[in-house]
């Protein structure tokens, strides 16, 4: 793997800030099988977790479009995508926003993975994974790793403010190859 600054290790944090965390107790630990559900990729095409099946699944939650720092863990995630490709996993983008919202976003930012409307119901799939905001309306910064059978294999929630990086994500990967 070509080395690459994709955590906030190179900003300064530490390599422990990466431990699965559960604010509260909420988002959903490693060896869960994760909850399946169905969600708007446009207005006319849905996607089924369950149909990924055979194929590691990363889950990124995050707070909102258009926010500086999804903006940026988005683009780095776009950048990295081929890391993720090397182990045939598919990366899906999650967030409470609207598919017309979504459209924008991807566009603007050139993404080339799919973002998925967990908008109506409002946050339902982030509720399901304990990555949900009730306060704010928004979802967690919350990352699930997937094996090929449906069960999670790495979670981490990271503090809204800070870009978890694909550190994580990469290592998770890699573990489900051992």
């Amino acid at each position: 793997m070509t080395k690459l600054k994709t955590d906030f290790v190179a900003l300064g944090g530490s390599r422990s800030e990466h431990a699965p965390h559960t604010p509260g107790g909420g988002c959903l630990p490693a060896g869960v099988t994760a909850p399946d559900f169905t969600l708007h990729v446009t207005a006319d095409q849905r996607l089924t977790l369950s149909d990924l099946r055979g194929k590691p699944v990363i889950l990124a939650f995050y707070p909102a479009d258009w926010s500086p720092v999804c903006g940026d863990q988005m683009a780095l995630y776009n950048e990295v995508l081929s890391e993720f490709h090397r182990f045939d996993a598919q990366l899906l983008g999650i967030s409470v926003d609207g598919v017309w919202c979504h459209s924008a976003f991807s566009e603007a930012r050139h993404l080339h993975f799919p973002l998925l409307a967990d908008f109506e119901p409002k946050g339902a799939v982030a509720r399901q994974y304990g990555a949900y905001r009730r306060a704010d309306g928004t979802s967690e910064r919350a990352l699930f790793v997937i094996d090929r059978g449906g069960i999670i294999r790495w979670s981490y929630c990271s503090p809204v403010a800070v870009n978890p990086g694909a550190d994580g994500i990469l290592e998770a990967l890699e573990a489900l190859t051992r």
